[in-house]
């Protein structure tokens, strides 16, 4: 993140594929049209917020338009519930042929709407266009509304917040763990940076100096972290079985926001070797790095998602801006964007979306960006600023 990277700076100057899949038009909006007109709902707050919770999240997707004419799909069932319990019987059809695309029958708690309305989204979008969603994902972000940067986690729409640390302190830098049960992110509590797992009361790394970035890797054994225990910030790697370090970095310089590749053989950071931020790729085993970044004032906060393609923060033209690049492919890209600033990027699960903060008249929200080209989205905004959101797995 370029807030972590300023800190360091400061301190020391995949989805199954149905058959009979519904191909997106390229025509229009290029979207799928869903209808619920055969859809019955009880009057019960359960089965309301399930079915407008259900409804937006196969909006926000990207893939479908929710309307009442013209429908390629049609949703079927019926939902209804109580205080305690709900029911919900969803089946999906090809309007042209009456073909049954899905069929699920449901009985979650009351209390499991939410739950419940993400997961039946994911599943409608699997099985009408094979892809993954990213509906049942949730997000860590580090907010002030208390005053103080603190850890909460929301679902991906923003909706179900829950503060987790009361550090009374600074938190930074949150990335969840492979199996989407814990997140590492970096607090001042005791002072001084040091890295911890929720979880776990003591620190995962507390070495003398700085400690940061801590990203657990893929196959869960290991840890990459930013630390200045032989002086400057250097990138290593923490075997979390033994303690055993590994330096991969020996720039003099400062490294910072270490991301793993998807297969775990790679890690790309930030390094302002050459007088500036930019992004780097270097091997879980060392030896020389690769610069992936070569333009922009100030390239950070590099998220590497399991599509293989990496996004990062760029300062173009006075302005921060969100890019995707291909490592393999050599390529590059800037979304596009408005005027204000955004930054911290992170890929969704559905390798289509990148949640992202967005600064505007010096406050900071939480927002969706399109890499297909809809219109950003507000996810987490008002009651403080939010910044460094990071998607679980």
């Amino acid at each position: 993140m370029r807030r972590n990277f300023i800190a360091g700076c400061a301190l020391f100057a995949a989805s199954a594929t149905l058959a009979q899949q519904v191909v997106v038009r390229k025509g229009g909006d290029g979207k799928i049209g869903i209808s619920f007109a055969q859809f019955r709902s009880g009057s019960d707050s359960a089965s309301q917020t399930f079915l407008s919770v259900l409804k937006a999240d196969l909006n926000r997707s990207g893939y479908f338009t929710v309307t009442s004419q013209g429908a390629e799909i049609a949703v079927v069932g019926q939902v209804a519930g109580n205080a305690s319990q709900m029911k919900a019987e969803v089946s999906v059809y090809k309007a042209s042929n009456r073909q049954r695309m899905m069929g699920k029958s449901y009985s979650p708690a009351a209390n499991l709407a939410r739950k419940l309305a993400h997961q039946v989204a994911d599943e409608i979008l699997l099985a009408v266009t094979g892809k993954p969603g990213m509906a049942q994902a949730k997000l860590a972000v580090v907010g002030t509304r208390t005053g103080r940067k603190e850890l909460y986690v929301f679902d991906i729409d923003g909706g179900n917040g829950q503060q987790i640390t009361k550090d009374n302190s600074i938190v930074v830098g949150p990335k969840w763990t492979p199996d989407g049960k814990n997140i590492t992110y970096t607090s001042h509590k005791a002072g001084y940076p040091n890295v911890y797992m929720t979880g776990q009361g003591r620190p995962v790394s507390n070495y003398k100096g700085l400690n940061s970035g801590g990203m657990v890797s893929p196959d869960g054994s290991s840890m990459a972290v930013i630390l200045s225990r032989d002086g400057n910030p250097e990138l290593y790697i923490k075997s979390l079985r033994s303690g055993q370090l590994q330096r991969l970095t020996r720039t003099k310089k400062v490294e910072a926001s270490p991301c793993w590749s998807p297969d775990g053989n790679y890690l790309v950071y930030v390094s302002d070797e050459t007088g500036r931020p930019h992004i780097y790729i270097i091997s879980r085993n060392g030896g020389t790095p690769k610069r992936l970044s070569s333009s922009g004032t100030e390239n950070v906060a590099p998220d590497w998602g399991k599509n293989g393609l990496i996004t990062y923060c760029s300062r173009v033209g006075g302005k921060y801006r969100v890019v995707v690049a291909d490592p393999r492919a050599r390529t590059q890209r800037v979304l596009d964007t408005d005027w204000a600033d955004y930054e911290d990027p992170c890929w969704a699960p559905d390798g289509r979306h990148i949640v992202c903060s967005r600064t505007a008249s010096y406050r900071s929200a939480i927002y969706l960006l399109d890499t297909l080209k809809d219109s950003p989205v507000a996810l987490i905004s008002g009651s403080g600023d939010w910044y460094s959101p990071a998607c679980s797995p």
